[in-house]
């Protein structure tokens, strides 16, 4: 199959499209660096004419409003008219676990929109909800840092890692559409600030952690299962130590 991965030369993209190749299939990266723009159209139609599949997994340049629901009402517009003109025959796009139960967030309340605009378009899809990144709890560590004590928002977490989120997303773009959503998740569950306190012991880092209900987390405040499944979920297969010691094996 041709599958044009939309946002493939990012992290889960790159990754998606290494296993697309391997299991034989043309898999393509476009991207604003490779030609593509779907906010504008530019390079659209050429990108896709006989695609198959298309993966979408582009993301937004700003989480402000109205900037990013901006980005994703127009760019899965024209994305998935692109499609039909194409005559696509499934649309996989990557969205959030928990994107409807924070109303107050502006890029959860995007990605809702953009789930909306595929499930409109007539096109045949898949939307994949993920829960966090394992890769990206450095980063929510950062953002806590208040006077050397990282705070962490109450509640529970599942990050994944991206490994598992590319191979689910490139098996799926191997499947029938499902024309409904899957959620997927790592394969543990604990309060957020176990994890943060673990991703700092794998970096050597001293930095106490303090699990804070009255803290945001990128602008709300959680509830206890506001980011993890509340049904049944694909869960990966790389849990959070096995991902920690590879973490640190590719740095040395």
């Amino acid at each position: 199959m041709r599958i044009v991965v939309i946002g493939g030369t990012g992290l889960i993209g790159s990754k998606a499209i290494e296993v697309l190749r391997r299991a034989g299939h043309e898999a393509i990266a476009a991207a604003p660096s490779t030609g593509v723009n779907t906010v504008t159209g530019e390079g659209l139609d050429a990108a896709l004419a006989g695609a198959d599949v298309v993966v979408d997994l582009a993301n937004s340049p700003s989480f402000e409003p109205p900037a990013v629901l901006d980005f994703f009402t127009t760019h899965e517009a024209n994305l998935v008219a692109a499609e039909l003109r194409a005559r696509v025959k499934h649309h996989v796009v990557l969205s959030i676990v928990g994107t409807d139960r924070i109303p107050g967030n502006a890029y959860f309340q995007a990605k809702v929109a953009q789930e909306n605009v595929v499930k409109r378009s007539g096109v045949p899809y898949t939307v994949i909800r993920s829960t966090q990144f394992m890769e990206f709890i450095g980063t929510i560590a950062e953002s806590g840092d208040q006077n050397g004590v990282v705070h962490v928002a109450a509640g529970l977490f599942q990050p994944i890692a991206a490994d598992d989120v590319a191979a689910i997303v490139a098996e799926t773009a191997q499947s029938k559409p499902r024309y409904g959503t899957v959620e997927i998740a790592g394969p543990e569950r604990a309060p957020f600030h176990d994890f943060v306190r673990r991703y700092l012991a794998f970096s050597n880092d001293p930095r106490p952690v303090r699990s804070d209900p009255q803290w945001a987390y990128f602008g709300n405040r959680l509830e206890r299962f506001s980011l993890v499944p509340l049904a049944d979920a694909r869960l990966g297969r790389i849990d959070f130590a096995t991902w920690g010691t590879q973490r640190a094996a590719a740095l040395v």
